[in-house]
């Protein structure tokens, strides 16, 4: 393989495993790499829970790759028995229901079948051809797309997709007007629900042993679906991002769905002590017991080898994420140096709190331009 060499980037080409394929991953870093990779001295994160350490799972040090593959199916197995069963995912039979052109971008409200029976609406986000490369050059091809997963707000899609409120929150549009494809799907705690915990009575009547952070997962993996089958798009360049509730989704989507190229998770807190993780449609109050043997680290390690950029803003006001999550993040650094180097697991620390400042957006636009191929 012969890769091309930029001078802002190193570019890598290597062989990598993901799952149990062998797949071929090319592509430049972003030239900040080193800086968001490098872990503080002794961060600590207070009552962070139980950390198993990830290359000792079957009570032996693991110390090859091919290993890994086999502690890692376990380790996915155990997560998704906590979670709980979700039901096969249907067709998708997406049906428009509105479009309006925002500027060079196609913005319609698509529903399309979440699980069987039940109907979910969300945005997608269609650059117009005029819509050209960072380079300048028009765009020839599929284009990659993003799965752009909302925050807590009771407008749900409507901020992400550009509808309404502040231009920092309006992420899915702000992507989709750099290029990429976008699908902003609603969260089931806002689909026909009366409050948050309406949702998660109607959800438990369904599936009375699911967690609710299934219900996300599956619904987030629904949105993947539906930017696969789309004509235009590059099934094999597809990313996620989110904000808040949002970044949680990220988390779970990159550990647990393959298809997911990179991913950015924007201050969604990933220690269960950062924020609202034992609330029930999370994960519920198990995770409170100091000796849950689950614990988060184990996600970003499923995530390996894809590249997963965790923003955070401590130490500004109600930051989720910061210093003290790279307690987590060291903690799945060693399944990732399994892997060909360099490591593409990383904490931005903007330092202005639970918000998105522009300076760090360009960051999160960034990563997903350069990993997703854009």
């Amino acid at each position: 393989m012969r890769c091309g060499l930029l001078p802002w980037v190193r570019t890598v080409c290597l062989l990598t495993w993901i799952g149990c394929r062998l797949v071929e991953v090319s592509g430049q870093d972003v030239a900040w790499l080193a800086e968001v990779t490098q872990s503080p001295e002794n961060p600590v994160l207070e009552q962070s829970g139980r950390i198993e350490p990830l290359l000792k799972l079957a009570g032996q040090e693991t110390g090859s790759l091919q290993q890994w593959q086999s502690e890692r199916q376990n380790l996915r197995q155990r997560w998704l028995n906590f979670l709980g069963p979700m039901p096969q995912r249907p067709e998708l039979d997406t049906r428009t229901l509105s479009t309006e052109q925002v500027g060079a971008v196609s913005r319609q409200l698509v529903e399309y079948s979440g699980e069987p029976g039940l109907r979910v609406q969300g945005y997608l986000l269609m650059p117009d051809d005029a819509v050209r490369l960072p380079s300048g050059e028009v765009f020839a091809g599929k284009r990659p797309a993003v799965v752009a997963l909302h925050q807590t707000t009771n407008v749900s899609i409507d901020e992400i997709a550009g509808v309404s409120g502040p231009a920092a929150m309006q992420i899915g549009l702000k992507l989709a007007q750099r290029g990429f494809v976008v699908f902003c799907p609603r969260c089931f705690l806002w689909q026909d629900a009366a409050s948050l915990n309406d949702a998660v009575r109607q959800h438990r009547g369904r599936h009375p042993a699911t967690l609710g952070m299934a219900k996300m997962l599956y619904d987030a993996t629904r949105a993947v679906d539906l930017l696969s089958a789309l004509p235009r798009v590059d099934a094999q360049r597809i990313s996620a991002i989110g904000h808040s509730l949002g970044a949680k989704e990220v988390l779970y989507l990159a550990a647990f769905d393959e298809r997911v190229r990179a991913g950015v998770s924007c201050e969604g807190g990933v220690g269960f002590r950062s924020t609202n993780w034992d609330a029930d449609w999370y994960l519920g109050p198990a995770i409170r017991d100091p000796q849950f043997p689950l614990n988060h680290h184990q996600l970003l390690a499923l995530a390996a080898p894809r590249p997963l950029l965790v923003v955070g803003g401590e130490s500004g006001p109600g930051a989720a994420d910061g210093e003290r999550s790279w307690v987590l993040l060291n903690a799945a650094l060693p399944v990732w140096r399994l892997y060909p180097q360099p490591v593409r697991l990383g904490l931005l620390n903007h330092r202005q709190g639970h918000a998105v400042p522009d300076s760090a957006f360009e960051r999160m636009a960034e990563w997903l331009t350069v990993y997703a191929g854009l």
